[in-house]
């Protein structure tokens, strides 16, 4: 497996939740819980936080992670991530957010593997949940055709007959986890924003209908975002579950 290195974007002034990188109901901030799982992924690799905040990164030096502050006028955490990548020496970068703590680490290997074999960027996508999934725009589809490259993504549920005239094999739940050969990362905030990227809000489409190769891997575990003051109210939940009674 290549070297590579897993980069967390935190913002602190998040539009839904605020400060959610330090919410810390559960006796750890949110972003711990990010930082934990990317160290546990295969091959060992470096992890750094990137904030534009001191509080966050206060929060992380006193956990023991890595933090590299950046410019607070990012438009994306790829972009973010760009800014980071310029000094690093590993040939791959794995673009984490903040607000995902429920990840499989062995799925960051599986991504750094599919850049090795050729893509430009690998991401994840996992089945729908339920109806209600498929039809929230929130919920980002990834349409994927033959060897699990990605021909496009979108908020609405695709039409049966744009699926067949874009040979797509399967419609997947996007899961926000890229990997990146490192030298098209660097060149990706340079890279002209797109009619879909526009269109749908979504920074991946500007990769891909610039030519960029997507690979798109089934996750081990669907993605779960902490978006909104009830998505961490679950988060708490699902950590007090898994810690047992009294926790």
């Amino acid at each position: 497996m290549s070297a590579y290195a897993v980069l967390i974007p935190a913002r602190y002034a998040s539009t839904r939740l605020p400060a959610k990188a330090l919410l810390s109901e559960t006796g750890r901030p949110l972003v711990q819980y990010v930082w934990e799982r990317a160290r546990a992924a295969p091959g060992a690799p470096r992890v750094l936080v990137l904030t534009d905040d001191e509080r966050i990164e206060r929060a992380v030096q006193a956990f023991g992670g890595e933090v590299r502050r950046t410019r607070a006028d990012h438009p994306s955490g790829t972009d973010r991530c760009a800014e980071a990548a310029r000094d690093l020496t590993e040939p791959v970068v794995v673009n984490v957010q903040g607000d995902e703590p429920f990840f499989e680490p062995a799925d960051l290997g599986a991504l750094v593997g599919a850049v090795g074999q050729g893509a430009d960027v690998a991401t994840l996508g996992a089945p729908f949940a339920d109806a209600a999934a498929r039809a929230a725009p929130s919920a980002v589809k990834a349409l994927v055709g033959p060897g699990g490259w990605a021909v496009g993504f979108q908020r609405a549920w695709p039409a049966e007959e744009d699926l067949r005239a874009r040979g797509v094999r399967e419609v997947l739940h996007h899961v926000g986890i890229y990997a990146f050969r490192r030298e098209r990362l660097l060149e990706f905030p340079r890279l002209a924003p797109t009619a879909g990227e526009q269109r749908e809000r979504l920074e991946q489409l500007r990769a891909l209908e610039h030519g960029w190769r997507v690979r798109v891997l089934r996750a081990s575990a669907p993605g779960f975002g902490v978006d909104t003051p009830e998505d961490y109210a679950e988060f708490v939940r699902r950590v007090r579950a898994a810690a047992g009674p009294g926790a």
